[in-house]
């Protein structure tokens, strides 16, 4: 789950994020949400987490912004026992309609923590599996000047190159020695700038091919990086460090938590961005060369590392899903010492969405669903109020009244009731006007707001604060190891 830059994204990215988005349902990029985890955990479960069927917004102005990581994904459930859990904080009873501020601005400076080396644990030494096409109908691959088509048929693939045919159960396909990378796409058109690390398992399924990428974890978070907080320059280098540790944690949390599909992790928004090394540069691969090994823990657990766009001034906790809270996924403030957010440079630094009574009146009932809310069969919409906040001014309950009578939305699931031509709420923090015939929601931030603030994380690098002290801010009370063979 992503980032942020106050440039244009690219048509391109926006393409590639365009499938989940997230980190955040999105368009995009959201970090990205994800909500990844694999040994113990407290992301949102099926029922909670964002669907990942409603893409979201990706913010149109961050330059190479990639999508969000944990926003748009239903995370397995964790299949060790939980690290201890505080109980979440109540949410208190809203007093008025403004998000609620942070006056004062965060205080850095605590120590940050020290990294302690270790040695590579046996059931992580190993590569990860990555669902980086699955249930496709049709995928090319590119070797030599040879273009092979994969087709299949049934439970079986059927393999065609140089006009010849033949039926097998699975194939591999290696990368070229000379190119280091695989070519393999959905289209012939995508082979020329797909280029992933490893090596390739095809298989068959109910005549739908999925390729799984067995690749380095250090190559896969190559790939991750670019497409989750941006290419950046050298002065937010610290920045490229710290998306490096998150997605590193994330992984090695999700070891096997996909498994019954025969990967680890998927390669979209449903866990975190991953296009091999079409986009990386010499940049985000310094940074995870100067990162190599280097996870996040707790209480001798990886955490859960969410991570988001933007978070508007103050982060959020997992109440947001109706979760319990980890100790180091708390509501912390994020502001400069100017007070205004350190993520203000974020196209969503601020955002406004009108809708009419009618259009609202379709929207609700057609979005109640994946809303979670009992929403009822009504022709007049009388009264949309919100009635609890977290801690950082997000919405806990929203009600609406309407002819046929009340429903209510919890936290985060706000964003999936307004969601309107595929796309969700940028954020759940906003308030409500109405004027006229118009129903105005006025709001900052883009994702759920949990975890590290990627266009945070940005502007504190350039302000010369070190990755250490950046992930310490987003994550407190964490322990910093570095695996060694």
């Amino acid at each position: 789950m992503g980032l942020f830059r106050t440039s244009l994204i690219s048509a391109t990215f926006i393409l590639a994020l365009a499938h989940a988005q997230d980190d955040d349902g999105f368009d995009l990029p959201e970090l990205p949400p994800p909500a990844a985890e694999q040994p113990a955990s407290v992301q949102p479960t099926d029922e909670t987490a964002p669907s990942t069927e409603a893409p979201e917004a990706a913010p149109a102005q961050e330059d190479n912004y990639a999508g969000p990581q944990n926003d748009a994904m239903e995370a397995p459930e964790p299949e060790q026992p939980a690290v201890e859990q505080v109980e979440a904080v109540q949410p208190e009873q809203a007093t008025a309609a403004e998000p609620v501020s942070e006056s004062v601005p965060d205080k850095f400076g605590d120590t940050p923590p020290k990294i302690q080396v270790k040695k590579f644990p046996d059931n992580l030494d190993r590569p990860v599996r990555v669902g980086v096409f699955v249930d496709e109908k049709k995928l090319f691959v590119k070797q030599g000047k040879q273009t092979i088509a994969i087709t299949a048929i049934g439970n079986q693939l059927e393999i065609e190159s140089d006009g010849t045919k033949e039926m097998v159960d699975q194939r591999e396909f290696y990368t070229d020695e000379k190119k280091k990378c695989l070519n393999i796409a959905p289209t012939e058109k995508q082979l020329k700038s797909s280029c992933y690390p490893g090596y390739f398992i095809v298989k068959a399924a109910k005549s739908k091919v999925t390729a799984i990428n067995v690749v380095e974890v250090e190559d896969y978070i190559r790939g991750v990086i670019p497409y989750e907080i941006g290419k950046l320059d050298s002065s937010r280098f610290e920045a490229l460090k710290a998306q490096a540790v998150a997605a590193r944690t994330y992984v090695y949390k999700h070891f096997n938590s996909r498994d019954a599909l025969g990967f680890d992790v998927y390669a979209d928004t449903k866990d975190q961005v991953y296009m091999g090394y079409k986009s990386a540069t010499s940049l985000t691969n310094a940074a995870v060369k100067a990162t190599a090994g280097e996870t996040m823990t707790y209480r001798g657990e990886f955490i859960i590392a969410y991570y988001h766009s933007t978070c508007g001034g103050k982060t959020e906790t997992t109440v947001t899903w109706d979760k319990k809270n980890q100790p180091y996924l708390k509501s912390v403030p994020d502001l400069r010492p100017n007070g205004q957010p350190w993520c203000n440079e974020s196209s969503y630094g601020k955002w406004e969405r009108k809708f009419t009574d009618k259009e609202l009146v379709a929207l609700f009932q057609q979005n109640g669903k994946e809303a979670k809310a009992k929403v009822p069969k009504f022709k007049k919409l009388k009264d949309i109020s919100i009635k609890k906040k977290l801690p950082s001014g997000r919405i806990y309950t929203l009600q609406v009244s309407t002819d046929k009578g009340t429903f209510k939305v919890m936290g985060d699931k706000v964003r999936w009731l307004f969601k309107q031509k595929g796309t969700i709420l940028p954020s759940s923090l906003f308030t409500i006007t109405h004027k006229g015939q118009y129903w105005i929601l006025s709001g900052k931030g883009f994702g759920h707001g949990v975890g590290m603030c990627q266009m945070g994380a940005r502007a504190r690098a350039q302000a010369g604060q070190s990755y250490l002290d950046i992930l310490n801010h987003y994550y407190p009370g964490i322990t910093l190891e570095r695996f060694e063979h």
